[in-house]
C-alpha cells in the first residue's frame, strides 16, 4: 500500500530529524549510503532487505519495528 509506505518513510525521517541528524550522519552511523536513506525518505526505493533496515533502525537507536512499520 503507497500510503504506508510513505507514513513508514516519513517516520524514519521524523526520527532522524528529532534527533538532529542529517542524512549523511545517518549514512555515516548505519554505513547505508546516503543515496538509500535519500531514496527510502522519498519513497524512490521500496524494496530493502531486512540487513539495511536494521542497521538503519540500530543507527537511530530504534528497533526495526519502531522505525519502519508504525501505523
Amino acid at each position: 500500500n503507497k500510503e504506508e509506505d510513505e507514513t513508514q518513510n516519513e517516520n524514519e525521517k521524523e526520527i532522524r530529524e528529532e534527533l538532529g541528524m542529517s542524512q549523511e550522519e545517518l549514512s555515516e552511523k548505519s554505513g547505508v549510503s546516503r543515496t538509500t536513506i535519500s531514496g527510502l525518505e522519498n519513497g524512490i526505493i521500496d524494496v530493502i532487505t531486512n540487513i539495511t533496515l536494521e542497521k538503519i533502525a540500530s543507527a537511530l537507536g530504534k528497533k526495526v519495528p519502531e522505525v519502519f512499520f508504525q501505523d
